[in-house]
């Protein structure tokens, strides 16, 4: 088996962590890419995508635009009654545009 990249190691690592202590909770998960970025709440014991948003046809600069996906992402959940998620950054550095989202989430309702 050859052995992970560092990203892959540290995605692996913070979703077993987050898993430990997830508590039957829902879990936001981000994605970033060079232009853009995604993020969706997963309910893990169904396994299904509750409330989704990224920054596709988006305008605007790359912090803004997070910031406007992290408010839709709230909104769509709480509409869908979901209050209260775990943050799964994935193997991303929680800086930037992924910081970004996390504030903008939680400004909009979101406890994690």
């Amino acid at each position: 088996m050859a052995k992970l990249s560092l990203f892959a190691r540290r995605a692996r690592r913070v979703r077993t962590a987050l898993k430990a202590r997830s508590g039957g909770r829902p879990r936001l998960s981000v994605h970033r890419t060079g232009r853009h970025i995604y993020a969706q709440i997963i309910d893990d014991a169904q396994g299904h995508t509750v409330a989704a948003a990224n920054t596709l046809g988006a305008k605007g600069t790359d912090i803004d635009a997070a910031v406007r996906v992290g408010k839709e992402l709230a909104e769509a959940a709480v509409k869908a009654g979901i209050t209260s998620v775990v943050f799964d950054r994935g193997g991303f550095l929680y800086h930037g545009r992924v910081k970004a989202l996390a504030d903008a989430a939680r400004e909009g309702g979101l406890e994690f």
